[in-house]
């Protein structure tokens, strides 16, 4: 049988549970230098001075043109676009027909007839195929991460300039006008004579701006930034730091895409290719239910139920209505015990087997990790991305659990590796389950960033 596409990789595979939790593909690539200093410093960068966080390979940005572009966008998001246009941007959320989250990433409003999707595959393939498959004046281009096409540019840079001192940087190396620096805004900024968009908002979940232009200019603006910023405490972060930035902010990187079940999902596993992302994507933790939908998060899981807006049609509208009614789990940030977590560590050095090795600083496995969280021996939530905060001095994942769990303090546990020893992914040595002690605490975990990050003006 010939393999040309998700739904045929799906039916080899005995499913899409199995599939995926025995997919050879690891944890979500950044293709940038591991670290430029040490990933300790670059991390604690973010904090007390400034970082410089280089994204200019690791998403796929997709291109929507045309007179129906807008009508598009409101057709798949969830979010409003009352006013939405040009120099404005927002997480674009986008659901299954059911109500369950396919994805998110960042929509930038380029003109009023051109906008520009960044982020992991799944939304802009998702946006891609309802501007070929519905009734949509429009036209896409594809800008596809690096680790896609590793021999084509860039279209574009894009930096991140993100701490205490980054508006100082910002600010002097800036020839232009005034910045704009009120969270979620775009402006522009011109840095050794070139031009620049801005967009106020950050990873790590402190003030500063995200920037970018053509690819040509990249190095140009990358060595006049270093050069200012050496006065100011500023650090190149690495892929390490990187990969622990969004559990600081807050954010729950890649949700499972709703994509894999259902049959008014089918059209789209015939669209999609065998060897594309979602085909090729992993999970891994101790959650290994049979049945793909039982990982399917809703908006409310991720805190999004805030931008869900019922002012326009959308897909996935009639669910979500139902769904506000319910009860939902609520997003934590969980502190993993000290003495548990050192445990797992000591068990490097003790007889096979050990529990499941946690790298440093990144203990995921797979692309979407998803842990137990247990408590009075029962699940109760999702755990995932466990990283070591450098910040925190901690470990710490992102959670969404039942909801009258989620207050600060609350003890739970978190059922760390998989049974039987793991999955087939390559990435799993064999290990034993071992449970972990933590706490709930909130989001995101820095109280700073928690009262001050969408405050910026």
């Amino acid at each position: 049988m010939t393999t040309t596409t998700l739904a045929d990789k799906i039916a080899q595979s005995g499913g899409a549970a199995r599939m995926l939790q025995n997919a050879q593909a690891g944890a979500y690539p950044f293709p940038v230098a591991p670290q430029f200093t040490n990933w300790i410093e670059e991390v604690r960068a973010w904090r007390q001075s400034a970082v410089l966080l280089d994204q200019s390979y690791h998403m796929t940005d997709l291109y929507v043109r045309g007179p129906d572009a807008q009508r598009l966008l409101s057709h798949v998001g969830v979010n409003s676009f009352a006013k939405f246009g040009r120099n404005k941007a927002k997480q674009l959320i986008c659901v299954n027909p059911d109500g369950y989250v396919i994805g998110d990433g960042i929509l930038f409003g380029l003109e009023d007839d051109e906008y520009l999707f960044i982020g992991r595959p799944p939304v802009a393939n998702w946006i891609a195929y309802q501007a070929e498959t519905g009734d949509f004046d429009v036209t896409t281009e594809f800008d596809i991460r690096s680790v896609e096409n590793p021999d084509a540019p860039r279209k574009l840079y894009r930096f991140e300039v993100q701490g205490p001192n980054a508006l100082d940087i910002l600010n002097a190396v800036n020839e232009g006008g005034p910045l704009t620096t009120k969270f979620f805004n775009m402006g522009e900024i011109t840095i050794a004579g070139c031009k620049a968009r801005t967009l106020a908002h950050g990873m790590g979940g402190a003030q500063g701006l995200e920037l970018w232009g053509p690819y040509g200019d990249r190095e140009t603006v990358l060595a006049r930034l270093m050069e200012v910023g050496a006065a100011h405490g500023l650090l190149r972060a690495g892929s390490r730091a990187y990969s622990t930035s969004a559990m600081e902010s807050g954010w729950i990187p890649s949700p499972l895409p709703a994509i894999y079940s259902g049959d008014a999902m089918a059209p789209y596993r015939d669209w999609l290719s065998a060897t594309g992302f979602e085909a090729t994507t992993s999970v891994g933790g101790s959650f290994e239910p049979d049945n793909v939908a039982d990982y399917y998060l809703t908006p409310w899981d991720l805190d999004y139920g805030r931008v869900v807006k019922f002012d326009h049609d959308f897909i996935g509208r009639a669910a979500l209505e139902r769904m506000a009614q319910q009860t939902h789990r609520t997003k934590v940030t969980l502190v993993w015990d000290k003495d548990d977590v050192l445990t797992i560590f000591a068990g490097m050095m003790e007889d096979f087997p050990a529990p499941k090795l946690m790298e440093l600083p990144t203990g995921n496995y797979a692309a979407h990790p998803y842990d137990q969280v247990v408590h009075d021996g029962e699940m109760v939530g999702i755990s995932t991305y466990p990283v070591y905060s450098a910040n925190e001095r901690a470990w710490i994942s992102l959670a969404m659990v039942r909801d009258d769990l989620a207050a600060t303090d609350t003890a739970l546990s978190i059922l760390w590796g998989e049974k039987n020893g793991g999955t087939g992914k390559p990435h799993v040595e064999q290990h034993r389950q071992i449970m972990v002690g933590a706490t709930a605490q909130p989001w995101p975990i820095h109280a700073a960033a928690r009262q001050t990050y969408r405050a910026q003006t």
